[in-house]
């Protein structure tokens, strides 16, 4: 039951014409499995590389509009495919998103080397969080957009007449994941977000220690039309606020 209000995977593995549109390309790809999608245009990055987590509908393909702002203030950017989305195999869940996310950022580690940064978006937020808590690799910064606090949170929200510890088999608990993170987080909420109500942003944020974090809360804007309503201000805010000085 939780896997179908939860996940919405689209097969469907990105065609080369899809691909050339969308200027982009496989990343770290085998004959049957890729981690994520790149620009097919190599560009500098010398602020380094943020690896970006999607939401729970449509694929990294269809995130090609993140590449533009991000790729313009210095870095590269990684579009993470997770399990069973965009033709790659494997099952949906938390444990397999995680995992296949870890995998992903270490392997973007050993190829780019430091800094690197997560940015998640919507379901993203809570598997960045997770990676953030197990991974070995030293992470500069986080960037989370429409988050939630806690999956168990969301749930009992919108489903206030179903008993959530026992339908839920996910946790996605972003409070506990990034209670230990040492370095600075942007938090971003849509202020008329009908899919995850920005409480949940403003909840996660005021569990989190101070002095690392800084939220956003973008007016008029909704769940899937926030891109809308910002501008390069506004990516360029978020970013300086988790960005570290690379020559240092």
């Amino acid at each position: 039951m939780q896997n179908r209000f939860l996940y919405f995977p689209d097969p469907q593995w990105p065609t080369e014409r899809m691909l050339e549109y969308e200027k982009l390309k496989l990343w770290q790809a085998t004959a049957d499995d890729y981690q994520g999608l790149v620009s097919a245009v190599d560009e500098p990055a010398p602020n380094g590389t943020i690896v970006l987590f999607h939401g729970n509908g449509g694929t990294a393909i269809d995130r090609g509009f993140y590449l533009k702002p991000f790729m313009n203030l210095g870095f590269r950017v990684i579009l993470a495919e997770y399990p069973k989305y965009g033709g790659r195999p494997g099952k949906v869940g938390e444990k397999p998103f995680v995992a296949a996310g870890l995998e992903t950022v270490r392997i973007a580690f050993e190829q780019y080397k430091e800094p690197i940064y997560l940015v998640g978006e919507s379901l993203g937020c809570g598997v960045v969080a997770a990676i953030a808590k197990q991974t070995s690799v030293p992470i500069a910064g986080i960037i989370l957009i429409t988050p939630w606090d806690t999956l168990a949170s969301v749930a009992k929200s919108l489903f206030p007449f179903l008993p959530v510890k026992l339908v839920l088999t996910d946790k996605y608990d972003s409070i506990e994941n990034l209670k230990s993170f040492e370095n600075k987080i942007s938090i971003v909420g849509a202020e008329q977000d009908e899919v995850l109500p920005f409480k949940h942003a403003i909840n996660l944020y005021n569990a989190l220690p101070e002095g690392r974090k800084k939220i956003w809360i973008i007016k008029g804007a909704h769940h899937n039309d926030w891109p809308v309503y910002t501008d390069v201000s506004l990516f360029t805010e978020i970013v300086d606020f988790v960005k570290i000085d690379v020559d240092q």
